[in-house]
């Protein structure tokens, strides 16, 4: 009877510590990615403002290669840039051969979507605004499941590159591009 005990403990003190083992708390990163001026990828769209030049004042898309494609310069990168650094290269390409002293205005129109997977009532593709944060993004796609661990959940997200994976609270900020896992819950 003592040996059933021991190989029943045994048994839950495994299950225990394998729940445990796949714990991932958010790397530091995560937390200084929302100190950082916000850095343009594949499925933004931005509004260009050339002033005094109509034709050229329009909303683009950042493709899935980075770019933008801009009247009379061609392709433009976009991805890893922020919006001034866009700025300025725009306006440095129109200097080249186009516009003698261009003023160029890049600002965000659209973020790209986050997404929200498992334990939520109806998981997908969501549309991110500025202040959205984990519980907003869930309330936003059904709510928790009954099944839900509503503690923590776990986030994906894309930092200077390298995409990385930590658990944080419900309550931390999302960034634009995001994936983030409602886990279901042990008991």
């Amino acid at each position: 009877m003592k040996w059933l005990s021991f190989t029943v403990q045994t048994f839950f003190a495994a299950a225990i510590l394998a729940g445990c083992a796949s714990y991932r708390p958010a790397p530091a990163a995560f937390h200084e990615a929302l100190d950082q001026p916000y850095v343009l990828g594949a499925g933004d769209r931005i509004r260009v403002t050339v002033f005094e030049q109509d034709g050229l004042t329009n909303t683009y898309a950042v493709d899935q290669s980075g770019y933008f494609s801009f009247p009379l310069v061609g392709s433009v990168p976009a991805r890893g840039h922020t919006a001034k650094q866009v700025e300025a290269t725009l306006a440095a390409k129109l200097r080249e051969g186009y516009l003698r002293n261009p003023d160029v205005s890049v600002e965000i129109d659209r973020y790209r979507p986050i997404f929200v997977m498992g334990e939520v009532g109806a998981a997908g593709q969501y549309s991110y605004v500025p202040g959205l944060t984990v519980q907003k993004a869930i309330a936003i796609a059904g709510g928790f499941s009954p099944r839900a661990n509503q503690g923590s959940v776990d986030i994906t997200r894309d930092i200077n590159g390298e995409v990385m994976t930590g658990r944080v609270r419900i309550s931390d900020p999302l960034l634009p591009g995001d994936t983030l896992y409602v886990r279901e819950r042990l008991f």
